[in-house]
């Protein structure tokens, strides 16, 4: 009897093993999740203090991504770009922990999904497309969000899918 009941009990530690073993994998993965949760609700929300050398624009204003279809007749092309606006000062009334609550994003995004939605994939895969796109890009957010004082467009991503 000994012998069964030895048998029984190792039996039920192997059996508790991959459960175990599913547990802890799964704690990874979802602190892994939450923790790149937190950290892109952070980045929206913040405006960046930029160090003010050589004329450079003082805060960042980072935005969320952009996935627009390009306006390439008869092809389906697409273009993911990410992008940071340059900018001296915040405007009236901004907390600096919370620059986007007084910010119009919904303006700012406008201005520049209509500029994104007119560009050919072509263009963008040159040097001097991107930079005409930057150029635009400005231009409109300073046309129609002309209070926010935008000195300088970044792309922190920019993917052309062909």
């Amino acid at each position: 009897m000994s012998g069964s009941t030895s048998t029984a009990g190792s039996e039920k530690k192997k059996s508790s093993l991959p459960l175990l073993a599913s547990v802890a994998l799964f704690a990874v993965v979802a602190g892994g999740a939450a923790s790149w949760l937190w950290q892109q609700k952070g980045q929206q929300g913040t405006a960046i203090r930029a160090e003010a050398s050589g004329g450079a624009p003082r805060y960042l204003i980072p935005l969320e991504g952009f996935t627009v279809n390009l306006a390439d007749p008869g092809e389906t092309h697409f273009l993911r770009v990410t992008i940071s606006l340059g900018i001296d000062r915040l405007p009236e009334g901004v907390e600096k922990d919370k620059p986007t609550a007084a910010i119009p994003v919904a303006r700012v995004r406008d201005a520049i999904l209509a500029v994104l939605t007119t560009c050919k994939a072509d263009e963008l895969l040159t040097a001097d497309g991107k930079s005409q796109l930057k150029r635009n890009v400005l231009a409109a957010v300073q046309k129609h969000v002309p209070e926010l004082g935008v000195r300088e467009v970044y792309f922190t991503e920019f993917l052309v899918q062909r």
